[in-house]
């Protein structure tokens, strides 16, 4: 079983976070991923430029980062439990964002939530290009849970 969990900075818990939760564990049931403990931080532009700057040496704000933390631990009922990091959304980048490639909040929001995910999950690209393994895989994800909404 997986477990998903939440937190804010600089804007307040989103109501909608029971319904992002729900898309996260489809992904990594897409994934074949189980006994994950994930952290997925909503903030402001402020929050993760400072973020950005401290982690990649880029003064300026993003639209996600991801922390890979990849540790497993005991789980106190049995067997092994996977904490592979932290994935950090700007919800005032996202909506940026949206806006310039034309596409709805809803659709930025889990195409960043995926693309968190995979980068926990140790993939990896060198440019934006569609062709790249992970962001193929990314729209691959993002195709076969089209049906899902978040907002």
């Amino acid at each position: 079983m997986n477990r998903v969990d939440f937190s804010a900075e600089e804007v307040p818990l989103p109501e909608w976070k029971g319904r992002a939760k729900s898309f996260i564990l489809k992904v990594l049931k897409y994934l074949g991923r189980n006994n994950w403990d994930l952290s997925v931080l909503f903030c402001g532009d402020n929050y993760i430029k400072a973020l950005n700057a401290k982690y990649r040496l880029k003064d300026e704000a993003t639209d996600v980062l991801s922390f890979v933390l990849g540790e497993t631990v005991e789980d106190p009922k049995g067997g092994v439990r996977c904490v592979p990091g932290d994935i950090v959304v700007s919800l005032e980048t996202l909506g940026k964002n949206a806006a310039f490639f034309g596409v709805t909040e809803d659709e930025e929001l889990r195409r960043l939530l995926v693309h968190g995910i995979l980068h926990l999950d140790g993939k990896d690209h060198k440019t934006n290009e569609p062709w790249e393994p992970m962001l193929a895989l990314q729209e691959k994800i993002l195709a076969h849970l089209a049906g899902e909404r978040i907002l």
